[in-house]
């Protein structure tokens, strides 16, 4: 099934999740440490019922806190990377639940692989590596054609979706793994990029 079709079918937890794991693997770009988000991932944990009916209230206070934490310069000099990372933040809902949470988790989704082919070190090898076969992979599930970074992060999307709709509350925990192993990754990316501008 493929990322689209897998957004589309998710509940409000698997939503919720997902837009989270994408944020989640993004943090290094915010200078955010790796239990930075860990009150949203607890939230959703304890939550789970609440998520589930649209309450959310600790959702809310906890990405509220998040946000604090998270809170950035001006974003006036900040790359695009940055700036699409700061906008997941941004406009993550307070509620989970009903047409905002579906829209947030996908544009997470979009966010995050732009991200991931923006930094890239191979991305500007070939015309196949574009936003445009991105977005072809997201619609049709397959991971052709994408530079190696963006189809790792495509599957992992695709895995914390899966895990999220199979197993519920209990799915969270690999969520998670699978988050911070992409958070580690794009960490050693943002890491020797800021090596090859110094």
């Amino acid at each position: 099934m493929s990322l689209v079709e897998l957004i589309t079918r998710a509940d409000a937890r698997g939503l919720a999740g997902s837009g989270l794991a994408c944020l989640d693997r993004c943090v290094p770009l915010l200078d955010g440490d790796d239990e930075v988000l860990r009150p949203l991932w607890a939230t959703l944990a304890a939550d789970a019922e609440d998520v589930a009916d649209g309450d959310g209230r600790d959702w809310a206070r906890a990405l509220a806190r998040v946000r604090d934490r998270l809170a950035g310069p001006d974003a006036g000099g900040e790359d695009e990377a940055v700036l699409l990372a700061r906008r997941m933040l941004a406009t993550a809902p307070d509620e989970c639940s009903g047409a905002p949470i579906r829209t947030w988790a996908d544009a997470c989704s979009v966010a995050s692989l732009r991200i991931h082919r923006l930094l890239d070190p191979t991305a500007g090898a070939g015309a196949g590596l574009g936003r445009e076969n991105s977005a072809q992979g997201r619609a049709e599930g397959r991971t052709e054609g994408l530079s190696p970074l963006v189809a790792a992060e495509l599957r992992r999307q695709v895995v914390v979706l899966e895990v999220l709709a199979g197993h519920g509350p209990a799915g969270l925990r690999r969520a998670l793994e699978v988050s911070t192993e992409g958070r580690r990754v794009l960490r050693a990316v943002v890491s020797r990029r800021a090596r090859g501008r110094g």
